[in-house]
């Protein structure tokens, strides 16, 4: 008997594109078969047309137009794939650079081997949500000093352009990613492994490249994964980019049992490729022109970035500010999910101060004695008193002059200006920029120097000379 024709499958949602607007295809399907939200459809016409379903009526539905909307055109037809978006996940994707499809962008050919995960997944349920009480050392002192890291906490650097937000989030993946292979994990668990995944959404291509090279020349790479959708893509697929690096540490979390560091930059965009999908979706917008589903898109992305049993992952969160205008929508938004608030000034960059953190703004979830341990809860505690004296001293000074102080005014606005000052630090990658060695000082250290100067020890030296330098030790200043 001769071969007979394979049968279509008759489960598989079909229909035909009836209109595109913009990034959404309208599709009306033919019969009873509709495919679910977030299915991927294609074009047997067409391979390399990508659609995602977005919402539905009872005729029709409406799609994310993930690949180029050039391929598409009214009439063309569509059929459904049965399967949400995947990406590559495992070892094999380590050191490499990759699309939302898995797509290699580094140049150095198909990653071979791979299993792929759906970008979509329900957050854990509460019952193995297991939460840790260990500070994640970075070696940056004001960070360690100010908003201590919790294992497993998220942590937002929120600024406006130009303020160092990509330069300290690089930092961060050097400096912790180095004491680990130093075998040196602070903070980390001992046994297990640490990896890192970097999510560009809506990045420049050239800070994606410089990226890139950063951490090749660090070498940090061979130990991260960066997923990136860059600003010239469409709004679709900028949106879903985050969503793909967080199914990355999930697999890295729970398949290797490994802790995870996440890196996002920046939140804001993810928020904004939201906003501009519900425009064109015709969505009634919210507060400030935001879609109304900001809140829950927000959640259901954080909600993943959690510490189990299997391991844990640490988010850092890169936090564009538009017009510096920290209370639009969109920032508070995502503000009200961080552990760790830390606030990038332009005033105090200005004054040559970096990381020019504002320390009235930033703010953290850590700051308890139990959680910081006598010396620092108290160094801590104590110059918080001495820096709101030092805001109102610093009023006075503009306009008459420190030498208007009394002479207890003047000590402790110097004993101040000291540790503002020493908080400073020379960084890693911004070597070749600076010319100065970078610093990495360990926790301990740096709440030790801060008692010394807190103590009045070194209330002869000048304010200058505490500017940009590692340790007190390192700097033969005791």
């Amino acid at each position: 008997m001769p071969n007979q024709p394979a049968q279509p499958n008759t489960n598989q949602a079909r229909g035909i594109i009836t209109s595109v607007n913009g990034q959404i295809a309208t599709i009306e399907i033919e019969g009873d078969n509709f495919p679910e939200l977030s299915e991927i459809l294609t074009s047997p016409e067409d391979p390399g047309v990508i659609l995602e379903v977005f919402s539905q009526s009872r005729t029709a539905l409406f799609a994310a137009i993930l690949s180029s909307s050039d391929r598409l055109y009214r009439g063309m037809k569509i059929v459904g794939s049965g399967s949400d978006l995947k990406i590559p996940v495992g070892r094999e994707v380590l050191g490499r650079v990759m699309n939302l499809f898995g797509s290699p962008k580094d140049n150095r050919g198909p990653i071979p081997g791979l299993k792929k995960t759906s970008i979509y997944s329900k957050a854990p349920s509460l019952n193995i949500v297991q939460s840790t009480y260990q500070i994640l050392e970075t070696g940056i002192k004001a960070i360690d000093f100010l908003t201590p890291i919790q294992r497993g906490g998220k942590v937002g650097f929120i600024g406006g352009a130009g303020v160092g937000k990509t330069i300290l989030l690089t930092e961060l993946m050097h400096n912790i990613t180095l004491r680990q292979t130093e075998g040196d994990k602070p903070g980390l668990s001992k046994t297990k492994p640490v990896f890192s995944v970097f999510a560009g959404v809506g990045e420049r291509i050239r800070e994606g490249q410089e990226l890139h090279q950063r951490l090749t020349e660090s070498g940090v790479l061979p130990n991260t994964v960066i997923i990136l959708g860059q600003m010239n893509e469409n709004a679709a697929v900028r949106f879903r980019v985050a969503l793909a690096a967080v199914a990355q540490a999930e697999y890295f979390r729970d398949e290797l049992k490994s802790d995870v560091l996440f890196f996002i930059d920046n939140m804001f965009r993810y928020v904004q490729a939201g906003a501009e999908v519900a425009t064109l979706l015709g969505t009634i917008p919210s507060e400030q022109a935001y879609q109304a589903t900001m809140q829950t898109e927000i959640s259901t992305l954080e909600d993943r970035l959690i510490p189990t049993a299997s391991g844990s992952i640490t988010s850092f969160q890169n936090v564009y500010v538009p017009a510096d205008e920290i209370t639009d929508a969109g920032v508070t938004a995502v503000m009200s999910v961080l552990d760790n608030a830390i606030v990038l000034s332009r005033s105090v960059a200005q004054k040559g101060i970096y990381p020019p953190i504002d320390l009235f703004q930033s703010s953290s979830s850590t700051l308890s004695k139990s959680f910081l341990g006598e010396a620092h809860f108290r160094a801590l505690t104590q110059f918080q008193k001495l820096l709101e004296n030092y805001d109102k001293l610093s009023h006075i000074v503009a306009i008459v002059g420190e030498e208007e102080l009394s002479p207890e005014n003047r000590i402790l606005y110097n004993r101040t200006k000291k540790i503002i000052n020493y908080l400073t630090q020379p960084f890693f990658m911004t070597e070749k920029q600076t010319g100065k060695k970078g610093e990495y000082v360990v926790k301990d250290t740096t709440v030790n120097d801060i008692g010394v100067i807190l103590s009045g020890k070194l209330d002869n030296i000048p304010a200058e000379k505490f500017m940009y330098l590692g340790s007190l030790r390192d700097a033969k200043l005791v």
